[in-house]
Order: C-alpha cells, then sequence, then structure tokens
C-alpha cells in the first residue's frame, strides 16, 4: 500500500488524503472502522471520477449491512446520499483533479439491521435519547447524593429525626434556602435547619422531589404536607403539583378533609372547589 491509503477518522468523520492520484486509474484507501463495520473508499478515473464508499466484506455487513446516511465532500463539491446497499456507495464527480486533494466523509446516521428482523436501530443515540440517558444518569447519580449522604453539607432538623442534604440544591430550588444560606443568618453558620412543622418522613418526601427521585406513592401520601413546604419556602412547581394532584380527586368522601386542609394552608382553587361541593 502506497503512502497516502490511511484514512483519518475521528467520531464520525473520515478524511482521505490523496498526495497525487498520477496516471493510474484506480487508488483505494485502507480499511478505516466506523460503527461495527469496516469501510472503504476507492476512486476510479474514467469518464467521471467515481468515489466510492463501501464496508469491507465481512460476516458482519453481510448478516447485518449498514443503513448510511452521510455527506461526501471533495473540494468544494458536497454530495448527501442515504445509502442502503453496498452497490448504491458510487457517486460519479464530472469534475477532474490534480495532484493533491482530500476526500471527507460525514456520517449523519448510521443504522444497523437487527438479526431478528426487527426495525433498524441508530448506532448513534439521537438527541432524544441522549438527553433521556444523561437525565437518567444524572438522577442517579442525585439519588446516591441523597440515599447514601454523599458530602452533604446541611442537616435538617425535622419533627422526629434530622436528614442530611446539600446546601446547593435546596438554594437552586427554593429561593426562601438560598436566602438562608446567602446573607448571615443562624442557617448558614450552624449549616442547619430547623423544620419543626413537618415529620422525618415527610421531609424526606419533599427531600425526594427536590432531588428528582420521588415516588408517586409517596407524593400522594404526604402531598398536604408538601404542599405546606411547597408554599413555606417558595417552591412554585412543588405547590402547583400538589393543588392539581388535591384537585383531581376531590369528592363527597374527602372534602371534609379537603376543607380542613384549606384552612391550614392555603391552596387556592381547592378551595373553592370544596366550597362548591358543600353548596
Amino acid at each position: 500500500m502506497s503512502g497516502d491509503s490511511k484514512v483519518d477518522t475521528i467520531s464520525r468523520l473520515a478524511q482521505w488524503r490523496i498526495e497525487s492520484f498520477g496516471p493510474c486509474s484506480y487508488k483505494r484507501s485502507d480499511a478505516f472502522k466506523v460503527g461495527i463495520w469496516n469501510w472503504h473508499l476507492s476512486i476510479e478515473k474514467n469518464r467521471y471520477l467515481y468515489i466510492r464508499l463501501f464496508p469491507e466484506p465481512s460476516r458482519a455487513s453481510k448478516d447485518q449491512p449498514p443503513i448510511a446516511r452521510f455527506v461526501l465532500r471533495v473540494s468544494n463539491l458536497v454530495h448527501e446520499r442515504l445509502l442502503r446497499t453496498s452497490e448504491d456507495f458510487v457517486w460519479p464527480v464530472d469534475s477532474t483533479f490534480h495532484g493533491r486533494f482530500m476526500i471527507d466523509v460525514e456520517f449523519l446516521d448510521l443504522r444497523i439491521c437487527q438479526l431478528n428482523g426487527a426495525d433498524p436501530i441508530s448506532i448513534w443515540p439521537t438527541d432524544g435519547s441522549m438527553q433521556s440517558l444523561s437525565s437518567q444518569s444524572t438522577l442517579g447519580c442525585l439519588s446516591r447524593m441523597l440515599g447514601e449522604a454523599i458530602h452533604t453539607d446541611v442537616t435538617i432538623n425535622t419533627a422526629d429525626g434530622s436528614l442530611q442534604a446539600h446546601k446547593a440544591l435546596l438554594a437552586a430550588s427554593s429561593p426562601v434556602f438560598q436566602s438562608m444560606f446567602l446573607h448571615d443568618l443562624k442557617e448558614k453558620e450552624s449549616s442547619t435547619i430547623e423544620i419543626s412543622d413537618i415529620s422525618m418522613e415527610s421531609c424526606m418526601a419533599l427531600l425526594s422531589y427536590l432531588y428528582g427521585t420521588i415516588k408517586q406513592e409517596d407524593f400522594w401520601k404526604h402531598r398536604l404536607a408538601l404542599l405546606a413546604a411547597a408554599n413555606k419556602y417558595d417552591i412554585t412547581s412543588l405547590k402547583d403539583c400538589c393543588e392539581e394532584s388535591l384537585l383531581e380527586d376531590i369528592n363527597s368522601g374527602n372534602v371534609l378533609e379537603r376543607l380542613l386542609g384549606s384552612m391550614v394552608v392555603p391552596i387556592g382553587e381547592t378551595e373553592e372547589r370544596v366550597l362548591d361541593i358543600l353548596v
């Protein structure tokens, strides 16, 4: 192989530098790997300059042929193709190149045919799935930070016990907590927050909400206490969730409970709904 047969790759990009095509009529690159396949580029000079991209014949390319969408660039010429078989990977360029030039390949998508006959799947996560994977990973980390008390820096004393949390997350979730830690208040100096009007179990539900790991059953069980905390600490999203949930299941069987709750905690439309049922 000549010295200009190597293809440089990074992520989804491949670049073949051809120092000189010369008098020869055919040149093929070394193999380069993208996905599960080894690929080759080739150029052939005839009436046109034919540029070909194809997977190396192998068991993988036979059993699971690639479905590729990519952009080919040669000098100032750009060509985008959706290619399903190796026979389609040919681009005739109506131009003549002399001396040094480069061929760039940018894979926009690369799908693999599944052995079970299901729809082909991309070997790269889409924006949506990448965001989902990232969110799941982040939530897993936050869950561990709370559950294992990893590098906690504030203690919350409740009516019947204490919990550990993180100042930064509390401050980001509530302007009231943020104010506590910004100004020279006792919470900042002692790294302790006193919340004597909430049980430890309900406070854990509150923290689980703030850390993004709350379970539905815990939300339902503690939503009145969560609503009180949301009002007290100005956590708007939690307040909206609690009010909406309470509105959805008001009926004649729990109307008095809701009325008593509305006397303790301002719950907006819920109080009006309760009075409508009583009337």
